[in-house]
């Protein structure tokens, strides 16, 4: 008998309740109470839609990021946040985005914040988890009260509770010493914490605990590995059941480390490694739980119901009560239902499956596997009829397309002249000062631009009237930017409801979704368009708001753009062909907009590719391969240009240091990157490597509320001199201020360019 399971589920909601709860907790709107009461009615709800699984995850939900509330359970808190008095809720708040509640930091004699922790990409996806901090002085202490509330509430709830925790291995690999220590040093004190947790949760009922150790699908060299050994031999107490649980990739030379593990059970992304099932249930002992992640975690497509079975079956047969099937990852990466979308067309949605959707498909390979496949006769050939008809679907390939993809190889992949050239002509045509200053791109998007678009989409505006308040904001950010005095104007983006979605959008080959939400960070969410088809681009996408905000002032005006790379991997992407393949239609459609905006004037142009380093494989020896093709898909969209147009392009909150040659082979005249919370940290990489173009060190977290003062500034300009000669240094903040309010961005921007005129008034 096959049992199956979950190994995450969305936590913010099908609606994004818990979105709207943060953000109204943050502004003091609601108290701590109702916030806590709303996550515990999703929690409910959650539990209630996986009731129908054998074993539904427990402590998977997070008011933040679930890699902070493990940092809390072990007692790792960076000392910037230790003497500030409140509740944990609060100082998880603190340490995540600055600052928490108004009421809470007074009260906590906190009211001006503290630092944010570092944010990162978790592992190769979009959402983004807080960096654990160490020292060589770390010591953990556990504090196991909310997992063993949470367990409390599943069983009140009456369903089959696995807590779920990230593993010791794991978690001291995502991490970041602060004093340069080795964190491995650090595993003798870690798992006697962790053997606490262990028996807490044993005492507390739980019989099996899934840990997560995604870590062990990169490569270990032999100190990691030999960490693993020594990590489950510790925990290997007969407290409670282990479900070692991997997921993302392959597992490789890893493998028979893996199966000679003393845990009950392992988890394997079969998804991604499904050449590896038949290795490990060969080689995991036969009285051990094989769990298989059978429908992808991380996409929304159907699965194949009737070609899983056909490679599950024997498997089931040799493995018998001992196989689990799950999702290949936890669904916190799609959308919960798709039952919500009444829009998209009947052919397409029954090509789809969310979270909700993704558990029937358990449920039904499941009962084939127990019940026999006429047991759900119905079921496998409704999938069938939905797999074919996708397939075979016009919709989905465009010849023409595929016509002018195959001559790429005719465009130039190169710039007409090398950077110093370039940069000689940009510079007599620009006249730029010293430290020019700019933005990312989005200036806030206020209640009433939402409330704009919402009408419009709705039909309660005409299309006249959605412009004259569109241009209206655009103005209001040329005023306000003449009146700052930042150096390089940006039109503000009032128009787009989101970087990937705004393009994809006018693209064809893609839909959306209504409620296909998927948490990026905290109370960010972002809603992935679904690329199902060959891609074109129609008609020109930005062009017109672009001219008429240059034409509101003299300064010059950056034309706004998402690249190829970045909108590939922040769409839920077809699966029926190498994403190469789409990236590089992609790049063709990017490109189209880039010479348009060129032809009607525009002389600085900014080509996003903020997600590059994500799409990164999770083993170096596939870099090559993705950063061959995603640094042509660079070149594809930005090198029509001539040489006086100046490119730009951003990346933001990824460890980059390890791809520089691959970014500084992108040739762009001006990057952008993320580097006010980690100090100019990832500017380290400048010590040895000699970057040739120029580029902008972001000086303002963004993604906290805390307003960086002018010293401040200063201070991280002056680390990025040491490293960067003066004259190719930009100042900007480190990403978009979509998510920030007016009266918090005037502050910060009037700081940094005060910091700007004060660099250059004493040459930094």
């Amino acid at each position: 008998m096959a049992y199956t399971h979950n190994l995450g589920f969305p936590r913010i909601g099908a609606r994004r309740e818990l979105k709207f709860a943060l953000e109204s907790y943050w502004k003091g709107q609601i108290s701590r109470d109702e916030l806590k009461a709303k996550g515990a009615q999703l929690r409910q709800r959650h539990w209630r839609d996986q009731s129908a699984l054998d074993f539904v995850p427990v402590g998977d939900f997070a008011f933040y990021d679930h890699v902070l509330d493990m940092s809390f359970t072990l007692g790792n808190l960076p000392e910037r946040v230790r003497h500030h008095e409140g509740d944990a809720l609060d100082s998880s708040f603190r340490i995540a985005r600055g600052r928490s509640a108004p009421a809470a930091d007074q009260k906590a004699q906190c009211p001006n914040g503290v630092t944010a922790g570092e944010m990162t990409k978790w592992f190769d996806t979009n959402y983004h988890y807080i960096v654990p901090e160490f020292t060589a002085d770390t010591t953990f202490a556990v504090n196991s009260s909310r997992l063993l509330e949470q367990l409390d509430e599943a069983r009140a709830q009456g369903v089959a509770a696995k807590p779920v925790i990230i593993g010791p291995v794991t978690y001291l690999a995502i991490g970041k010493a602060r004093d340069d220590s080795d964190r491995l040093a650090l595993l003798p004190r870690l798992l006697p914490a962790y053997v606490e947790l262990l028996n807490a949760l044993a005492t507390h009922g739980a019989t099996w605990v899934q840990i997560d150790e995604p870590i062990l699908v990169t490569e270990l060299d032999e100190e990691w590995t030999q960490a693993f050994s020594t990590a489950y031999r510790t925990l290997n107490t007969g407290s409670v059941k282990l479900l070692l649980t991997t997921y993302f990739g392959q597992l490789r030379e890893n493998l028979p480390l893996v199966a000679a593990l003393p845990v009950q059970g392992v988890h394997l992304d079969a998804v991604n490694a499904r050449d590896e099932v038949e290795a490990l249930n060969a080689q995991l002992p036969a009285e051990s739980v094989l769990s298989l992640g059978v429908v992808n975690g991380r996409n929304i497509w159907k699965t194949d119901l009737n070609a899983t079975l056909d490679w599950l079956e024997p498997v089931a047969r040799t493995r018998g009560d001992r196989l689990w099937l799950a999702p290949s990852c936890s669904l916190l990466h799609v959308p919960v239902d798709l039952e919500s979308e009444e829009k998209l067309d009947a052919e397409l949605k029954s090509w789809l499956a969310f979270a909700r959707q993704k558990l029937d498909e358990l449920r039904v390979l499941a009962n084939a596997l127990n019940h026999g496949r006429a047991s759900v006769k119905a079921a496998l050939e409704t999938n069938r009829s939905a797999m074919d008809a996708r397939r075979q679907s016009p919709r989905v390939h465009n010849p023409a397309v595929q016509a002018r993809v195959a001559k790429i190889g005719e465009l130039r992949h190169h710039r007409n002249s090398p950077y110093a050239h370039r940069a000689q002509r940009q510079a007599a045509l620009l006249k730029l000062p010293p430290f020019p200053t700019t933005t990312i791109g989005s200036f806030p998007q206020t209640a009433e631009i939402r409330q704009t678009r919402s009408r419009f989409r709705a039909g309660d505006i005409d299309e006249t009237a959605y412009r004259e308040i569109i241009r209206a904001e655009i103005a209001r950010c040329v005023r306000e930017q003449e009146g700052l005095g930042l150096d390089v104007f940006v039109h503000g983006e009032a128009e787009r409801n989101d970087m990937v979605e705004y393009f994809g959008e006018r693209l064809e080959g893609y839909a959306f979704s209504q409620f296909g939400w998927v948490q990026s960070y905290g109370s960010r969410c972002v809603k992935p368009p679904i690329l199902f088809g060959d891609i074109s681009r129609p008609q020109a996408m930005t062009v017109d708001w672009i001219t008429y905000a240059q034409s509101l002032t003299d300064k010059p005006m950056k034309g706004m753009l998402t690249g190829p790379v970045t909108i590939l991997n922040w769409s839920f992407v077809r699966d029926d062909q190498p994403r190469s393949a789409s990236c590089a239609q992609l790049a063709l459609a990017i490109r189209e907009e880039v010479l348009d905006l060129e032809r009607a004037g525009v002389r600085i142009i900014q080509i996003d590719e903020a997600a590059l380093r994500e799409g990164l494989p999770l083993r170096r020896a596939q870099w090559k391969e993705y950063l061959d093709w995603a640094v042509s898909a660079f070149h594809i969209t930005a090198n029509g240009v001539s040489d006086e147009t100046q490119i730009h392009t951003h990346m933001c909150y990824s460890e980059f240091n390890d791809i520089i040659d691959s970014i500084a082979a992108m040739d762009a005249d001006v990057i952008t990157i993320e580097t006010s919370r980690s100090d100019m940290e990832l500017l380290d990489v400048f010590d040895t490597f000699r970057y040739p173009n120029e580029i902008g060190p972001g000086v303002y977290d963004i993604h906290s509320p805390n307003i960086p003062t002018e010293e401040h500034i200063v201070q991280l300009m002056r680390k990025a001199a040491e490293r960067i000669p003066v004259e190719r240094l930009w100042i900007n903040p480190d990403c978009g201020l979509k998510t920030r309010q007016w009266n918090e961005v005037i502050p910060a921007l009037t700081n940094m360019v005060a910091a700007a005129a004060r660099l250059r008034a004493t040459k930094a």
